[in-house]
């Protein structure tokens, strides 16, 4: 039984005249009565009464009609399929971010994905750059938004994100009545630090910002996480310097002023295997990203 007999049988069913069905299947009648023939001896019994006026299904041409229905559907939507996967219409992502990717960029990047490529299923991976390069490396995730790029060769990344760092300080501070606030008013000031280690990539661009503004904050306590530097800000023990996007967090008695400060940013890039064989995972960065291809930095031996 194949699918091109189905095809022939449901549209002489439907049209219950040979002339039309032939017609309707862009095929003369002689052929269209063999297809209908070898599909009667594959099924071992007849499937129309024929007469010389008309053209009826017998009881078994009626029960084959819905089943013959239902497998050209199905052949029809796995075709479909396939040339959705083909075509990174739909798949799977296995994406990794960071925390504080996770305050406006990565929901963005979300967002744009259910809208542009609905059948594409994106699994999330919370952890720090260091980790998502080692899973990135191994295979284990397709695509990172991440601090720092893998040193390997054979891995391309897009800056898709470069965000200025603010001041968050108590709504009490006497710095809050600034409109900006330039570094070196932070000299001597209570000031909340990311850890050396667990913020590493914070704190040696704040660190190196304020050596060169000529202030030296008095360092009440270290914070490893965003939300943590913020909550002992909204306790008043000090001020601290966060990303832009941390104010997406909303916390109560906090407020964010811009630095007078040129250059102190952070950024976030895209990261991923060059070559690799996801459908889905180029046309996430084509349509969704919008990635320029032909501006993509690639990291090479």
């Amino acid at each position: 039984m194949e699918l091109r007999q189905l095809e022939c049988f449901v549209a002489v069913a439907e049209e219950l005249h040979f002339g039309r069905a032939a017609a309707r299947l862009c095929m003369t009648q002689p052929p269209l009565s063999r297809q209908i023939q070898l599909l009667e001896q594959d099924v071992g019994t007849a499937l129309f009464a024929r007469s010389s006026r008309q053209v009826e299904l017998t009881p078994a041409g009626r029960s084959l009609l819905r089943d013959a229905r239902h497998l050209l559907d199905l052949a029809a939507r796995a075709a479909l399929a396939a040339r959705r996967m083909s075509g990174g219409e739909a798949g799977n992502i296995a994406l990794g971010f960071t925390a504080v990717a996770a305050y406006r960029l990565m929901p963005a990047l979300i967002k744009r994905t259910r809208l542009l490529l609905p059948d594409v299923d994106i699994q999330l991976r919370e952890m720090v750059s260091t980790d998502l390069n080692s899973l990135l490396v191994a295979g284990e995730l397709d695509v990172a938004l991440t601090r720092h790029v893998p040193l390997q060769p054979g891995f391309a990344h897009h800056l898709i994100e470069r965000q200025p760092l603010v001041l968050a300080l108590h709504q009490d501070s006497p710095l809050a009545q600034l409109q900006t606030v330039p570094l070196r008013a932070l000299h001597q000031q209570p000031f909340i630090f990311y850890a050396p280690k667990e913020g590493k990539y914070f704190h040696d661009r704040i660190v190196g910002a304020l050596e060169l503004a000529g202030a030296a904050p008095r360092v009440v306590q270290y914070a490893g996480q965003t939300h943590t530097l913020l909550a002992l800000v909204r306790s008043g023990i000090g001020a601290g310097i966060v990303p832009d996007s941390a104010q997406e967090l909303r916390f109560d008695e906090v407020v964010f002023r811009p630095l007078q400060h040129k250059g102190l940013h952070a950024e976030i890039y895209l990261a991923w295997r060059a070559a690799h064989d996801n459908p889905a995972l180029s046309a996430f960065l084509q349509r969704v990203a919008e990635v320029d291809s032909n501006k993509l930095r690639l990291q090479v031996s």
